[in-house]
């Protein structure tokens, strides 16, 4: 991964530019391609906000939408270039091709793999980089959870059918009910405050790190479940 000072020096700019660039490169239906399209959009909107001056510390919100894209897009790029990804990533790379999954399928594994295991670790890099406790940014950790809700209206406006067309024996229904971005943030929080405890016992926060990641994995790879 890049440097964390280096990262946090492109901007959200930069790491929005990065997206667009993988975009570039794949097909519109890749499975990846479908969640960094509506996180692209996201990401442009943060990108708006903290330039209107929209978070209580610009510095430490900038930071954070950083580092947090950072782990996306360090997990894209090495599954691109046929290295492994983290295991909460590694059910959206196998799929990203299924012909029976589809793309809302493919948008919800990639929010859950992002905030359920990217964003707790965020936290703690940008604390370590801003040298910081958690509580220090809760405020700005907050708001950006405000813009993250965003990719559930996108996922509503761009990949779900008219309420008129869902049945509520359909798949699609059930997918949209059994997870939720607000919880995963919360646990997120928590991940996060865990991790920065424990951050002077590297082999138990490398421990909860592995559980954390090989948890929210299995969570993609069932919302992942192909359909007929």
């Amino acid at each position: 991964m890049v440097r964390m000072e280096q990262s946090t020096a492109v901007g959200v700019a930069g790491v929005a530019e990065r997206m667009r660039a993988l975009a570039a490169r794949w097909p519109a239906r890749d499975g990846v391609a479908v969640f960094n399209r509506v996180y692209l959009a996201v990401t442009e909107e943060l990108e708006r906000r903290i330039a209107r001056g929209e978070f209580p510390d610009r510095r430490a919100a900038t930071a954070l939408a950083v580092l947090f894209a950072e782990r996306y897009l360090a997990a894209a790029e090495r599954a691109d270039s046929g290295e492994r990804p983290p295991a909460c990533w590694r059910p959206l790379v196998e799929y990203r091709r299924h012909p029976g999954v589809r793309p809302l399928q493919f948008a919800l594994a990639g929010i859950n793999a992002h905030i359920g295991h990217d964003l707790a670790l965020a936290v703690v890099d940008t604390c370590r980089a801003l040298n910081c406790a958690p509580e220090a940014l809760e405020r700005d950790f907050d708001r950006v959870g405000e813009v993250l809700v965003l990719l559930e209206e996108r996922i509503r406006e761009d990949l779900i059918p008219g309420p008129d067309l869902l049945e509520v024996a359909d798949p699609l229904t059930h997918l949209v009910g059994v997870w939720s971005l607000e919880r995963a943030r919360d646990a997120a929080w928590s991940a996060a405050g865990l991790l920065w405890g424990v951050r002077e016992l590297p082999r138990l926060a490398e421990e909860f790190t592995e559980r954390l990641d090989a948890g929210v994995g299995l969570v993609s790879r069932c919302l992942l479940t192909p359909w007929p």
